[in-house]
């Protein structure tokens, strides 16, 4: 097994600058739900990220998707990495608070290590994994609580489309990593938006209508957020901080995103979330914490601590 890298602190940086623009996308996306439905904020999101994409890809020079099969595999993963999850969370926003979806948006990393688990031999569950992954999920139970078994009300359809996008997201993973070898990230994010697109596009008009026009200023700067800020500049960031730091240390996202999801919609929304929430939310930090395994290391000198080893 191939050692973590070390954060250094410029990815410390640009994991921090990812987590507040990640958790800043829950905002952005109820403030668009105000004027519009959530398949044409999926709709918006899918397109605006491709138009920004596409020229980096081509500035960088970058090798361009070829063949009908890739862009088949690339619109599989559009589906599965945005189509599906985005328009899941933007749909479960009409319902739920929107520090509610990021807190369960956060067992994306749970489902992420079992459905690994299930799909490739050199990623077995070992005690360590089993026990991470039980202590998300017994997180993910409380923050939905009891009363979302008593009955489908849209509150409780809201949580469980948070969990349906958890699990989208954990295919496209598997997905990526069967299909998608070989092609540079950023190339494969253009792909990836520009199959969401595809998808959105013609579901948005079929069942919202068509687009409209004369948008709010604040719609707009909703849209504007999610395409470019969440979508075309985190996944910039997002592979920087991976060729910095390795794909195993970018999970720490995941841990940080929540709380300045749950900030902004309590400062600038009002929102109030139950006690449950909030154990919940501490029982999948301690399952994802588990998973990480750095917790649970232990200096090999006395003295001074020695550089951490990701």
């Amino acid at each position: 097994m191939t050692a973590q890298k070390t954060m250094t602190n410029a990815a410390w940086a640009q994991l921090g600058l990812l987590a507040l623009i990640w958790g800043g996308s829950f905002l952005a996306v109820r403030v668009a739900l105000d004027q519009i439905g959530p398949l044409w904020v999926v709709g918006h999101r899918a397109i605006w990220a491709t138009l920004v994409l596409w020229p980096v890809v081509l500035l960088r020079r970058l090798p361009l998707p070829r063949g009908a099969r890739l862009w088949g595999v690339l619109i599989v993963m559009g589906a599965l990495n945005n189509a599906i999850p985005f328009g899941l969370l933007a749909w479960g926003q009409q319902h739920v608070e929107t520090g509610l979806i990021a807190i369960l948006n956060a067992a994306t990393a749970i489902f992420g290590v079992l459905f690994a688990a299930i799909c490739f031999a050199d990623e077995r569950l070992t005690a360590r994994k089993a026990a991470g992954v039980a202590l998300g999920f017994s997180g993910v139970v409380w923050v939905i609580g009891p009363s979302a078994l008593s009955g489908f009300d849209p509150g409780a359809l809201g949580q469980v489309a948070a969990i349906g996008a958890t699990v989208s997201y954990a295919l496209a993973g598997v997905w990526a990593r069967k299909m998608m070898g070989g092609l540079p990230p950023l190339t494969a994010a253009a792909g990836m938006t520009t199959g969401a697109a595809l998808i959105m596009v013609p579901l948005a008009w079929t069942f919202e209508g068509a687009p409209l026009l004369d948008l709010a200023p604040a719609t707009m700067a909703g849209i504007a957020y999610v395409s470019i800020g969440s979508t075309a500049l985190a996944y910039i960031i997002y592979y920087r901080v991976i060729a910095l730091a390795g794909s195993g240390n970018v999970l720490l996202v995941t841990l940080m995103v929540a709380p300045v999801a749950i900030l902004l919609g309590v400062v600038v929304l009002g929102e109030t979330l139950p006690p449950r929430a909030y154990a919940g939310f501490a029982l999948l930090a301690g399952g994802l914490a588990v998973l990480d395994g750095r917790l649970l290391r232990r200096p090999r000198a006395r003295g001074a601590a020695p550089a951490p080893k990701f």
